[in-house]
């Protein structure tokens, strides 16, 4: 399935990551069932499964929307904890803030964070230009097209230099020639900014356009069935004979149960 081995992708990386043997349940319902792996610093992780197995529970316990019910999930050997660490959340629906201008969207969580004014104004210049949204800066979310309105929110989340930047379908509702665009533009920030990124997604093909890993989650009560290393080149070729080998192989894997 793929050139590299697991022991020469892991060798030498860091764990940014550790989920150890989490559980989640809602009253009776078990949804993730002792679920461990690590990811690493700097990764581009995507986590696939079928509909409705727990990947946005899962992405949520990160994040610490919601408790866990057992188990624990670590950044850089602590507590996962959205006051120590920079974990940033881009959701399905684009959620700029909607009375504030594209630049003060991006301004927004380095002021939370209580950054200072000079790093603030370097950070949201930087991110105008990785966006491409220097043009729109004075500009409010409603006067944005949707895929723009996206990019401000990825800026803004890249913008604090998360320690792990979490992405729950952010472009499921867009359209085929808009998503592709986001995608690339995902991949360039991320080179350029070097975060951790782990991506849900339920669709096949954009997990092996973007991943360095994917990992596919078995319906309820989940766990990891698999895990399958991307080892292409950028940029990806959708008509790639390994490209459409991997995707196949992971699609089997969520088909067949």
């Amino acid at each position: 399935m793929q050139t590299q081995s697991f022991a020469s992708y892991k060798e030498g990386r860091d764990i940014k990551v550790k989920v150890d043997t989490l559980t989640k349940c809602y009253d009776d319902l078990l949804v993730l069932d002792d679920i461990s792996f690590d990811i690493y610093k700097g990764e581009m992780l995507c986590i696939v499964g079928p509909t409705g197995c727990g990947k946005t529970t899962f992405l949520n316990c990160l994040s610490r929307f919601i408790p866990m019910t057992k188990g624990d999930i670590l950044v850089d050997g602590t507590p996962a904890d959205p006051t120590r660490h920079n974990i940033a959340f881009v959701f399905q629906e684009p959620s700029a803030i909607p009375w504030l201008t594209v630049e003060d969207n991006i301004r927004f969580g380095l002021r939370v964070k209580r950054v200072g004014p000079e790093r603030i104004e370097e950070q949201v210049e930087r991110m105008l230009d990785l966006v491409g949204l220097r043009r729109y800066r004075a500009c409010y979310p409603k006067q944005l097209s949707a895929s723009m309105e996206q990019r401000v929110v990825i800026a803004r989340n890249f913008a604090i230099d998360p320690d792990l930047l979490l992405m729950d379908e952010p472009y499921g509702q867009l359209d085929i020639k808009l998503r592709y665009y986001l995608e690339d533009e995902l991949i360039r920030i991320w080179k350029e900014v070097g975060s951790t990124v782990l991506f849900i997604t339920h669709n096949i093909e954009e997990a092996v356009y973007l991943a360095e890993r994917i990992l596919i989650l078995s319906p309820k009560p989940s766990t990891i069935k698999e895990e399958v290393l991307v080892d292409l080149p950028r940029p990806r070729q959708f008509d790639d004979p390994e490209f459409v080998k991997i995707r196949d192989y992971v699609t089997e894997c969520i088909k067949w149960w």
